[in-house]
């Protein structure tokens, strides 16, 4: 029941939150949810997880969430992207840090922290199906400092799943 309303949860935001095309869910593994959207060259592929914790609390933000794209149509595949719900600040930098280990550095762009390059997103997402948790820590255009920790229970799963669905 939890992982149904977990996945309408995500079907309904992602409706709003993405351009308009038709959103197909693949299922649920573990915390993350598996979608894609379009056809054929315009195919596109994702999975996304919602934070399983975040401090501080008492900061109004808007939607934080991770997705992991692929485009086949653009060549691109475990593109990393973090939403953090609020506006970085210009130049800003976040880290992703999994189970401890060395954080990678992530650039930022309005409401948004990507990796550097293809390289770099690929290392993320194969230390991801490695980990246990990541955690992400970042600055608001304001200067509060937020840190979100996402589980990557079905981390695995889910890419393998996209991985099928965009070939």
């Amino acid at each position: 029941m939890k992982r149904l309303a977990l996945a309408l949860l995500f079907s309904t935001f992602f409706i709003f939150a993405l351009p308009a095309q038709a959103q197909n869910f693949i299922s649920t593994f573990g915390d993350w949810n598996a979608f894609h959207d379009g056809v054929g060259r315009d195919k596109v592929c994702y999975i996304a997880s919602l934070p399983k914790s975040t401090a501080p609390q008492n900061v109004q933000r808007g939607k934080t969430y991770i997705l992991i794209t692929h485009r086949p149509a653009e060549k691109t595949r475990n593109v990393f992207e973090f939403r953090a719900g609020y506006a970085y600040k210009d130049g800003g930098e976040v880290e992703v840090g999994i189970d401890g280990n060395k954080p990678f550095k992530l650039f930022t762009s309005d409401t948004a922290a990507w990796a550097q390059d293809a390289p770099t997103d690929l290392a993320i997402s194969e230390a991801m199906k490695k980990g246990k948790a990541l955690t992400v820590t970042g600055a608001s255009a304001r200067g509060t400092k937020t840190t979100d920790t996402y589980s990557l229970s079905g981390i695995s799963a889910a890419l393998a799943a996209i991985d099928k669905e965009c070939k």
